[in-house]
């Protein structure tokens, strides 16, 4: 089941979120507004540059802000229950047995001084009522399902014992050990090569179907949402700038940003000179322009951008925050 084929209640609800960061020269401001949701079954990808929040949107979902990071304002519901104002222990049994993460380097979600079958044992019995054998039958099935090879002898092995792609296999296992019903993944491909990206993206949707989990996928990069995403949204500055299905998003963008970010793709099946490059950079949390953040950026900016904040709304096949999108052509200004 996933959204784009009129999924029901959604498993995720994120809204209005504000995430600041308070400091001696004044408050800053990372997350600004960002709503979506995620159905059971859905992945959903949320993209954009180093800087736009995407990380930090999930790290608030997980309950896993760096000080003196806070949530400021908005919502966060788990299968309708509110847990963005939960206290630290209650977060923690959440996270885990609820929601798993899986992280882009694999090294850092291991512990290099154990093997991968104790911390898989570790983490079923923390949240499974199973016992030591039950645990360690179920970790030698997670290994399999996600195409470790003999689990049953590699389950005694060490971190260091496994390749970069095998290790983050043993990632998404420990993602999945607790049946989750929500996965967090922020950049698991980014530290592989090509081949074996596809090989893990092509895992991650197949166990998140079967098992039913809604995905939020964090990525940069435009070619892992198309192969692996329901959905997209996609991030400026802190705030949600579009949001629709990913081949509408890919084909036919309604935002100036996404625009830009496709057309920086290659394409095998153009004969481009150039590629397109959007100038300048992300503005910094102390410098974000009035109106659309997007806007010193923009090749299509009109005044009206430079004055007023635009909010998403309506735009063919997916919602933009752009005013361009938001009324007829000759009346943006």
């Amino acid at each position: 089941m996933n959204r784009a084929a009129g999924a029901g209640t959604p498993l995720l609800e994120v809204r209005g979120l504000v995430v600041e960061f308070p400091g001696r020269r004044g408050t800053l401001r990372a997350l600004d507004g960002v709503s979506f949701d995620i159905a059971p079954g859905e992945i959903l990808g949320v993209v954009g540059e180093s800087g736009a929040g995407k990380s930090l949107t999930g790290a608030a979902i997980i309950g896993l802000l760096e000080p003196p990071g806070r949530i400021a304002a908005g919502e966060i519901r788990l299968g309708g229950e509110r847990i963005d104002d939960l206290p630290p222990a209650a977060m923690r049994r959440i996270r885990g047995r609820r929601i798993g993460a899986i992280f882009q380097d694999p090294l850092t979600s291991l512990n290099p001084l154990y093997t991968v079958g104790r911390q898989l044992v570790e983490t079923i019995r923390t949240h499974l009522p199973l016992d030591e054998a039950g645990a360690r039958a179920r970790a030698v099935d997670l290994l399999r399902e996600t195409g470790i090879p003999a689990p049953e002898a590699r389950i005694d092995h060490y971190p260091h014992q496994f390749s970069g792609g095998m290790r983050q296999r043993v990632v998404i296992a420990l993602a999945l050990a607790a049946r989750p019903e929500l996965i967090i993944a922020d950049e698991p491909t980014t530290a592989l090569d090509v081949s074996i990206q596809a090989q893990v993206i092509g895992l991650l949707r197949r166990l998140c179907k079967e098992h039913g989990a809604a995905v939020m996928l964090v990525t940069h990069d435009m070619g892992v949402i198309a192969e692996a995403c329901d959905r997209v949204a996609v991030m400026y500055a802190g705030r949600v700038v579009e949001l629709g299905p990913v081949r509408d998003v890919i084909h036919a963008p309604a935002h100036p940003y996404t625009a830009g970010l496709m057309g920086s793709i290659p394409a095998m099946d153009e004969d481009r000179e150039r590629l397109v490059q959007i100038d300048g950079a992300m503005p910094r949390l102390n410098a974000i322009p009035a109106g659309c953040a997007f806007n010193p950026r923009c090749p299509q900016v009109v005044e009206r951008c430079r004055r007023e904040r635009p909010e998403l709304v309506g735009a063919g096949a997916t919602r933009a925050a752009c005013w361009l999108a938001a009324a007829p052509v000759g009346e943006a200004a």
